[in-house]
Order: C-alpha cells, then sequence, then structure tokens
C-alpha cells in the first residue's frame, strides 16, 4: 500500500509541475497572442504535410494499382493544402476567426435559450449571463475581422492553457490530500 501512495504523491508532483508550465505557456499567449495564434496556424499547415506523407506512403500498401494511386492523389493533395497554410498561415488564422466567431454566437443562442427553459429554476441566470458573453464575444471577433484571427486564437488558446494548468494543480492538490494519513 505504501508503495502505491508513493506512485500517486510521484505523479501529484509530476501533475503540479505539468499544471504550472501550463499556467505559464497560458500567460504568454495571452502576452503575445498574435504570435501565438500565428503559430498555432502554422503547426496546423505542418500537421496537414505530415498527414499528407503518411497518406502517400499508406498508398504503397494499398491492394491494387487504382486504389494505391487514388490514395497517393488524395495524400498529395492534402500535402499541398499543408503546404499552402504553412506558407500563408494568415489565411488560416482567417478562416478560424469566422468559425470561432460564428461558434461564439450560435453557442450563446443556444445557452440563452437553455437559460429561458430553466427559468425559475436554480442557476438560469448564469446560462443567461454565459449566453450573452458568448454572444459578445463573437460579434467582437467578428467585427475585428480579419485582424482578430490570430490574436483570437492566441487569446483563446492561453485562456484554455491557463485554467488546464489551474485544473491540474487542483487535481494534484486533490490526489496529495488523498494519499496523507
Amino acid at each position: 500500500m505504501d508503495a502505491l501512495k508513493e506512485g500517486a504523491k510521484a505523479a501529484s508532483n509530476r501533475m503540479t509541475i505539468f499544471g504550472a508550465i501550463a499556467i505559464v505557456l497560458g500567460i504568454l499567449c495571452m502576452m503575445a497572442p498574435g504570435l501565438a495564434g500565428l503559430s498555432v496556424a502554422t503547426l496546423l499547415g505542418l500537421l496537414v504535410m505530415a498527414g499528407g506523407v503518411v497518406r502517400m506512403l499508406w498508398a504503397f500498401q494499398a491492394g491494387s494499382f487504382g486504389k494505391g494511386l487514388f490514395v497517393f492523389a488524395i495524400g498529395g493533395l492534402t500535402f499541398l493544402c499543408g503546404a499552402a497554410l504553412f506558407a500563408n498561415p494568415l489565411f488560416i488564422s482567417g478562416l478560424l476567426t469566422i468559425l470561432l466567431a460564428a461558434y461564439f454566437i450560435i453557442d450563446g443562442i443556444f445557452e440563452i435559450v437553455a437559460g429561458l427553459k430553466l427559468r425559475p429554476g436554480a442557476n438560469w441566470g448564469w446560462l443567461l449571463f454565459g449566453g450573452i458573453v458568448s454572444i459578445l464575444l463573437g460579434l467582437m471577433i467578428w467585427a475585428q475581422y480579419p485582424l482578430s484571427g490570430a490574436w483570437a486564437m492566441g487569446i483563446l488558446l492561453g485562456i484554455k492553457l491557463f485554467f488546464v494548468g489551474l485544473i491540474m494543480i487542483t487535481g494534484a492538490a486533490a490526489v496529495r490530500s488523498m494519499t496523507k494519513g
């Protein structure tokens, strides 16, 4: 049983370290959101290119020439799309901005509807408030388009990393408190 407790403590220490790293990375993303957003877009281009290479290699495993040629062509097209994204990260950040603004607006509408359906139940106001904030964020991102692409992705990535770090640290603290005694 002691080995299990020691293992849990060691894992919680690593979780705390990774949580702190995530918080620092999140703060850095929020401090330089344009750089972080363009980095995400560039990384996306590289990942799509890698996917294209994998597909082209996979084509040589096809059972027939026709099927292999088709898979190779799809892989080549995937690679070219990734190269285009890598060469022009502003394009993908602009596209993601449109999707992000639409997501926030649609999500906000659904939150408002859900909040109104729960009324007068407990916490319906929080859903309504969250929906209004979500719609306002979507409208703010849309109003700043196309300039909002890179910074919106950077800010949101930073916020996400920050909260993931907090969750990891609080989870690690909970594990440590369970192993005491």
